[in-house]
């Protein structure tokens, strides 16, 4: 198909100089555009984290150790290492390590239960981890279960000079408590290997664009969590199409003052890893890596001390902020970008933001699956659409699928399908869950994804979600798939049937409420809660609970959780 304005409406409103088309092929591999990132941007400062700076040149020395290390204890090419970290410095010394190995990275939430914890690394196959000693009690728990025969732990403040580094440690561990007790006699000291690869032999491996270079899971239809393989070129493309989106607003910036993007949202979140860490080696910026971003007095403590430049986070985040006292502290005047991902943007959020920074937010769309991002609105704010998820990024295709398998028209609502080179290729060893979510076009032969969520196209190219097909919440950007909150509870003792659906919450967009037909008489809702709590990060666990003496179902007994979630909305509105 020709790549015109006329076959793709939403062309007309791309900035000049960004591209119809990119090339994801520009790199044999994410490890050539490390390399010349590194090179690039020696100088130049890459993350900084509780008052601590490293430059790309150390970076790209201690990640580069960290490689050699992998390799020198029998790593190779395709074994699959789960990281398990918050923002902290640690983190992208440990990616980029990872990756220059030729090794496939398991990005896994830090705040994971042990049950989580070990699906993820059994699934995955992991051989080796990289975790926060603040979790290490939790990887005990699980490791007889799994592959993993390498462990890395590093506490929070080990990559800080002293004594900044051994005081934080100490207050960490023994005054907050925040380090339980574990006991991994096999565990080797994270900063110990990058010290200890610089007497080491690195090789670069011989990667393909088509190698894993990431499992990022996320949930199943089946409650079960599935792996969004994501290959070198995926990534590649979507960096690529996210730096020529970005390119008009940075080029505003004077070439000697600091490109300073703030990364709250954690790395192993597939928004952050691509527009923020992997972005960042493309325009030389540096991270400004948020540990704890719900810490509203620290988060504007950091920001007051940076003029930041480009800002990613959700609406509930930006509202958090807007909503602090000491938030008129902190100096906008350089920021240039504002994106929003995750959830969806309020108009009345935006509009607060663009009056406190004189920067519009611009609201994007992505998926796991598609390395994320499919489309955002443009950074001009004459085209900024509030309330749309704008237009496809280049090289991207979004289209409208009818329930009988055919194409909408314009303003007719559907299933959103993509097509575009960011698109994973499958779900690890899942061809049936890969079959459920991609559909073949008949007339062309190209496979496209399908979303899940239901939208419209208008007539100049600008996407809106109005629903979702599937029967996910999603609470602060994070995706609960209610199958698996299901399962779990449907273990708890006393329960005899389970419904999990989303309601609306002005907090978080979304919160879980489940209804619970009891076997046990005696069975409460704090019994319930701590169950959950055991065996649910703590997003997941429901904020509601309402028992029922009988649940909704179809002739086939299926249970109608639309109907259920319908009559919670009526009720919480």
């Amino acid at each position: 198909m020709t790549v015109t304005s006329d076959t793709f409406p939403w062309l007309k409103y791309y900035p000049s100089g960004m591209p119809y088309e990119i090339n994801p092929d520009v790199y044999p591999s994410l490890l050539e555009m490390i390399d010349e990132g590194f090179e690039k941007y020696a100088r130049k400062p890459s993350y900084a984290c509780m008052g601590k700076e490293i430059s790309y040149a150390e970076l790209d020395k201690m990640s580069r150790n960290f490689a050699a290390y992998l390799q020198g204890i029998g790593l190779s090419k395709g074994d699959r290492i789960a990281i398990q970290m918050p923002n902290v410095i640690q983190y992208p010394i440990a990616i980029f390590g990872a990756l220059r190995a030729g090794l496939t990275i398991v990005n896994t939430n830090p705040l994971y239960t042990p049950r989580e914890m070990e699906h993820q690394f059994k699934d995955s196959g992991a051989k080796a981890i990289v975790i926060l000693a603040n979790f290490a009690d939790k990887l005990e728990k699980v490791l007889p279960q799994t592959e993993i025969k390498h462990v890395f732990v590093t506490q929070i403040g080990d990559t800080l000079s002293f004594p900044k580094k051994q005081i934080v440690n100490f207050v960490v561990k023994n005054i907050k408590k925040m380090v339980p007790p574990f006991y991994l006699p096999q565990a080797v000291s994270f900063m110990d290997a990058v010290r200890e690869g610089a007497s080491m032999n690195y090789q670069k491996p011989s990667i393909h664009n088509l190698d894993l270079a990431f499992i990022q899971y996320t949930g199943g239809t089946t409650g079960v969590s599935k792996g969004a393989m994501l290959t070198h070129r995926n990534i590649i493309a979507n960096v690529e199409a996210n730096c020529f989106y970005l390119s008009p607003m940075l080029q505003q910036i004077p070439e000697n003052d600091p490109n300073v993007l703030v990364a709250a949202l954690p790395l192993y979140h597939i928004y952050a890893l691509t527009c923020n860490a992997l972005s960042a080696l493309k325009n030389g910026g540096m991270n400004l890596l948020i540990t704890n971003p719900r810490d509203m007095n620290a988060f504007i403590d950091i920001l007051k001390k940076y003029k930041i430049t480009l800002f990613t986070g959700l609406n509930t985040l930006f509202n958090g902020l807007m909503n602090h006292p000491r938030i008129g502290e902190v100096d906008f005047s350089k920021l240039r970008v504002t994106s929003a991902g995750g959830m969806a943007l309020q108009k009345v959020v935006a509009e607060r933001w663009y009056k406190l920074t004189g920067n519009l937010p611009t609201e994007g769309y992505g998926l796991s699956e598609t390395s994320p991002v499919l489309s955002a609105n443009p950074l001009d704010p004459k085209f900024n659409k509030i309330g749309t998820i704008g237009i496809p990024f280049p090289s991207t295709e979004l289209r409208i699928l009818r329930e009988d398998d055919t194409w909408a028209e314009v303003g007719e609502s559907g299933e959103i399908c993509a097509y575009g080179p960011q698109v994973m290729p499958g779900y690890y060893k899942r061809p049936d869950e890969t079959a459920k979510v991609m559909f073949i076009d008949p007339v062309d032969g190209r496979q496209w994804f399908k979303t899940g969520d239901v939208g419209v196209m208008d007539a100049e190219g600008y996407f809106k979600i109005v629903d979702r097909k599937k029967d996910m919440v999603l609470v602060s950007g994070f995706n609960v798939y209610p199958n698996e909150i299901e399962d779990v509870i449907a273990q708890c003792p006393g329960v005899l049937e389970v419904a999990c659906v989303g309601v609306p919450d002005e907090k978080t967009t979304e919160a879980v409420k489940i209804f619970v037909v009891k076997k046990d008489e005696n069975l409460t809702k704090e019994q319930i809660m701590a169950f959950c709590r055991q065996n649910l990060t703590a997003y997941k666990c429901p904020k509601h609970i309402e028992f029922r003496t009988e649940l909704p179902k179809t002739n086939v007994g299926k249970i109608l959780r639309r109907a259920l979630r319908d009559e919670a909305t009526t009720k919480s509105n």
